[in-house]
């Protein structure tokens, strides 16, 4: 057996999808010596930005019409998704000084899908007063709940106001401001991002410290709580990527894992590549590099990538938004997220929209799942769907050292997948990331 690179290593990565390449700038900026490999010639994995040629061809779609532009123009994402101004993502980009790699220009409006409109998400309490989504008293109490909200501090049990969140459901708490079930709906899925109805019957705490998360990013830009990178999210992996490189790191592309090497006690100690091997303390990658023992499936998401010759209609002829379906109000448990952005965010030519939908797949007929999500944007001028299976990891990896990521989920935001980066995170090394830091300027001078 040859050695790999330099055969010796403190881990190896494998994939460099954006949860990878986070791990491996961390782990490299703490002296780890780090190898990591991709069997793609390209960074970002499954979250990868591509071009016109290579999506046509990733499709399967012969070559692309020279109607929609220059090939170079565009940064097409695989798997769509907004940053929450003031949440996790930004203060690990701004926790790496990653920040300095990348610009970030803010999505411009944030809706919501109710009783067959597309409505804003109010953007002040002011706002709130003046939306059709609620009737004139229902806008007074929601108006008091986010006041509760704003000021509700988990150090501080003079601003309970009486309320035990640990203990109260959230259902219980919107009950308490005489809140409909409308507005919880509302509420729940466009502004603290749940998924599903799960919450409702929880502790009320963790999901008012998303809408809190949500309202502080909101007053940040004041037109919605999201901000994109210019030139797509590609550019996320690679900032990391830099960083590990920086440091020290070994990166090969277009290199695949033929074998994961394990020692008599079935622990994770090194991978072979051809005749070619590394050694390494653990192994760290996305489910597609591990054994079929190792991952098990969570579901199916479906995700739509469309191009467009105009805005999304109903949405104020705006460059870039992000539209929520609550599951709900379209018969269905799982949220359908619609999301578009354009040639002000430099992922395509001046003209041409994308359009992305995507929702966690509730049957067997991908374009019935997102039909809700597509009728909602007009003419279409061409459509790629993909359907991809979800997995996570069976174990920790404590005992076998290899530690494995979770696949994406299915919303146009990031707030669940940096849990799991995390979660992840802590596995690896046995401590916590320290995200004290605030988050409330991307263009921090350092």
């Amino acid at each position: 057996m040859e050695p790999l690179a330099d055969g010796e290593y403190d881990a190896i990565i494998m994939g460099t999808g954006l949860k990878e390449c986070v791990i491996s700038g961390l782990l490299s900026v703490q002296g780890m010596r780090v190898l990591q490999m991709d069997r793609n010639n390209y960074y970002g994995a499954d979250c990868a930005s591509l071009n016109l040629t290579n999506l046509y061809a990733k499709f399967n779609a012969g070559q692309p019409p020279e109607s929609l532009g220059a090939n170079r123009d565009f940064n097409v994402d695989l798997i769509p998704k907004f940053i929450m101004a003031c949440g996790n993502l930004t203060k690990m980009l701004l926790h790496t000084k990653v920040t300095r790699y990348l610009e970030f220009k803010s999505i411009e409006g944030s809706y919501v899908y109710k009783s067959g409109k597309i409505l804003k998400v109010p953007a002040t309490p002011e706002e709130a007063l003046k939306s059709p989504l609620m009737g004139l008293f229902e806008k007074r109490r929601f108006r008091t709940f986010l006041l509760y909200v704003d000021q509700y501090d988990e150090t501080k049990p003079e601003t309970y106001q009486g309320k035990d969140l640990t203990s109260m459901t959230m259902k219980q708490l919107y009950e308490s401001f005489g809140l409909v079930p409308d507005t919880h709906q509302f509420i729940s899925h466009a502004m603290c991002l749940e998924l599903d109805e799960a919450h409702m019957d929880q502790p009320a705490l963790a999901t008012v410290k998303e809408l809190q998360t949500y309202c502080y990013s909101l007053a940040r830009y004041g037109t919605s709580p999201y901000i994109y990178p210019v030139y797509g999210l590609g550019g996320l992996p690679e900032g990391f990527s830099r960083l590990c490189a920086i440091h020290g790191g070994t990166f090969m592309l277009n290199r695949d894992v033929d074998e994961i090497i394990y020692d008599a006690k079935g622990e994770a100690i090194g991978v072979k590549s051809g005749n070619e091997m590394a050694r390494a303390k653990f192994v760290v990658g996305d489910p597609s590099y591990f054994p079929k023992e190792k991952v098990k499936a969570t579901g199916q998401v479906v995700r739509c990538i469309c191009f467009l010759n105009h805005p999304i209609p109903n949405c104020g002829e705006l460059e870039s938004v992000q539209i929520i379906i609550p599951g709900p109000q379209v018969g269905r448990t799982n949220d359908i997220f619609v999301c578009s952005i354009s040639s002000s965010h430099q992922v395509s030519a001046k003209g041409v929209y994308i359009a992305i939908v995507s929702t966690k797949m509730e049957g067997d007929d991908a374009d019935k799942e997102v039909m809700p999500g597509l009728a909602l944007l007009g003419h279409i001028m061409q459509r790629f769907t993909m359907v991809a299976t979800t997995y996570e990891p069976v174990s920790d990896g404590s005992i076998d050292k290899c530690f494995i990521s979770s696949s994406f989920d299915a919303s146009s935001h990031f707030e669940g997948d940096v849990d799991d980066l995390l979660s992840l995170y802590k596995r690896v090394t046995g401590k916590d990331l320290d995200m004290t830091i605030n988050a409330d300027s991307v263009e921090a001078d350092y």
